[in-house]
């Protein structure tokens, strides 16, 4: 969904304890007594920085703790995994707020555990996907095939034999974020309708699950 003022965003995550907020790199967030959850010295945000922002929040907060992470697409595979368990169950007074402009490259189990929000002032800066043009191309058609397609579809995706569980991932992680930006443009539920068995062939496949069989058993 869209939201209108930057400055409302830690109002609608008190709402909700956790949520993507999606807007350009360039737009500063501020928010008081909040812990960045930011790179340091490397590309990525490492699970160590994890661990020790959840160690902090071990103890009863007295005041509304907002955990800022950004940009949240940065986070490793290990360190999303590590913070699941918060953004499923966030202790009491405790906020997380993951902001990114690329939210195809979240991995799709933090996609399904928070509420999605667009900044509708910066929709003509995010709305471009960030990927190769052969990988948006099957995403798109992955997004709209009918079932009777989906199985010429998986054969296609699995043509490449060298890293096509890498390549599979990225179709759907895209599909994902077409998905998502396809209901927030158009107000379509069916786009929305489409994401939990996208989210669900992303986990099979990522849990080393067979490409094609996961493609076809979870899309139709």
């Amino acid at each position: 969904m869209f939201f209108e003022k930057i400055e409302d965003i830690p109002k609608i995550v008190k709402s909700v304890n956790c949520a993507i907020f999606v807007l350009p790199k360039e737009e500063a967030v501020e928010i008081k007594n909040a812990m960045i959850l930011e790179p340091k010295e490397k590309t990525t945000i490492s699970i160590e920085q994890v661990h020790d922002v959840i160690d902090t929040l071990k103890t009863k907060q007295n005041a509304d703790r907002f955990i800022v992470i950004r940009p949240a697409e940065l986070l490793t595979v290990e360190s999303a995994n590590a913070i699941l368990k918060n953004l499923e169950e966030p202790q009491e007074r405790v906020h997380f707020l993951l902001i990114t402009d690329q939210p195809s490259k979240l991995l799709p189990t933090i996609l399904s555990r928070a509420e999605t929000y667009v900044w509708r002032g910066g929709i003509t800066k995010i709305n471009e996907i960030k990927a190769d043009e052969m990988i948006k191309a099957l995403a798109k058609r992955l997004l709209v095939a009918k079932n009777s397609e989906i199985v010429d579809l998986a054969e296609e995706i699995c043509k490449k034999k060298d890293s096509v569980r890498t390549q599979a991932l990225l179709i759907l992680s895209v599909a994902i974020e077409m998905a998502y930006k396809s209901y927030f443009m158009t107000k379509k539920t069916a786009f929305l309708s489409k994401i939990p068995n996208l989210i669900k062939a992303y986990e099979g496949i990522s849990g080393n699950g067979h490409v094609k069989l996961h493609l076809v058993a979870d899309l139709i």
